[in-house]
């Protein structure tokens, strides 16, 4: 069994989601782009445990790739590579949050920032949003195409038998979620350029980082 998730950790979660709600309120109430990005928020950046369904996706990757296509298996592949490296730069940013910054159950905007400049990782956050843009561009494509929905009918039965309906459901909500979408590239470019923005401001010291210009 995968190990419970760091309470604090889900509290770091819990402070990005709220703030993920506020840079994209825009398109959270959008009838496009408002599926794709509450499943973001419910399913990716929520301050929920999701061991479980990780812990799934890399049990049962070996057996997705005989009933997959190859799109599909790319799009898993990506998402659990940027899973991990998501996870381990939150462990980083928690560190400092914690050890450094004496943060125990607040978290501020200030505080943030300041453990941002601290981990002085820009390389590294600057790759982790082109992965995501890279991700939500995959699932956006794939999901218009009739074989993924094939594919998600024939993995559902396997995925039931063997106890993976987190992980089923989870995949069958993206899939939803990315279909109505008419124009993927606006969506992803949106989301690239907003959070490349506001790691600029956040390591730049700006006074209120996550207010973006236009």
């Amino acid at each position: 069994m995968p190990a419970q998730l760091d309470p604090k950790l889900l509290m770091l979660r819990a402070w990005q989601s709220n703030r993920l709600t506020r840079t994209y309120m825009d398109l959270l109430e959008s009838d496009q782009y408002g599926p794709a990005s509450r499943f973001f928020l419910s399913d990716i950046y929520a301050s929920k445990d999701f061991s479980q369904r990780d812990h799934d996706i890399l049990t049962i990757y070996n057996f997705l790739s005989h009933i997959l296509p190859p799109i599909s298996l790319q799009l898993l592949r990506d998402s659990i590579e940027l899973n991990q490296l998501t996870y381990d730069l939150d462990k980083t940013l928690l560190a400092v949050l914690v050890d450094k910054l004496g943060v125990t159950t607040t978290i501020t905007a200030g505080l943030y920032a300041q453990a941002y400049q601290i981990c002085d990782n820009y390389a590294e956050r600057a790759f982790q949003i082109r992965s995501i843009a890279k991700t939500v561009q995959e699932v956006g494509e794939g999901a218009r195409l009739p074989l993924i929905n094939t594919a998600l009918k024939l993995i559902h039965k396997p995925a039931v038998r063997a106890g993976w309906v987190e992980l089923y459901e989870f995949l069958n909500r993206g899939y939803k979620a990315f279909k109505p979408m008419k124009n993927i590239k606006f969506f992803v470019s949106v989301i690239r350029d907003r959070e490349m923005q506001i790691l600029d401001n956040l390591l730049s010291n700006k006074p209120d980082p996550f207010k973006l210009n236009g």
